[in-house]
């Protein structure tokens, strides 16, 4: 690879989108280390492995917030492993909340559509059973 990269290599380089590199920067998490005679943002090998470890962890679905304080402190070498693994498991804990949700979710649904007759007439569990206040509600 080049010293020295454009944007749109960039994107090529991470299979990105121009778009997601540019909100990178907007926001904070990723830059360029500087231009060229043209104006065009150069970026260093250091911008694009930054970038990399950021749009990883956002597919891995860390939030913003999360990314930014491992990019801070992975660029800085300023971190332990233990930190990282505490941010990873937080994340973690919330991911198989959102499961447990999910699959309650899921029952939920599945329980009002096993109620289902599948008339041709407007008769419907699932219309009637969702039109229902919850308990609790007046």
């Amino acid at each position: 690879m080049r010293e020295h990269l454009k944007r749109g290599e960039v994107a090529k380089v991470l299979d990105s989108n121009i778009e997601t590199i540019r909100y990178y920067e907007n926001i904070g998490l990723a830059g360029a280390s500087g231009r060229s005679a043209s104006g065009h943002r150069l970026y260093s090998q250091n911008d694009v492995e930054m970038l990399r470890f950021a749009l990883r962890l956002r597919q891995l679905g860390f939030t913003l917030a999360e990314v930014r304080e491992l990019l801070t402190m992975t660029e800085g070498q300023s971190y332990s492993c233990k930190q990282v693994a505490e941010i990873a498991e937080g994340h973690l804990a919330r991911i198989h909340r959102k499961i447990a949700d999910l699959s309650q979710l899921a029952q939920s649904l599945e329980d009002i559509i096993a109620e289902c007759k599948r008339s041709d007439t407007p008769e419907c569990a699932l219309v009637t059973t969702l039109k229902m206040p919850e308990s609790g509600e007046d």
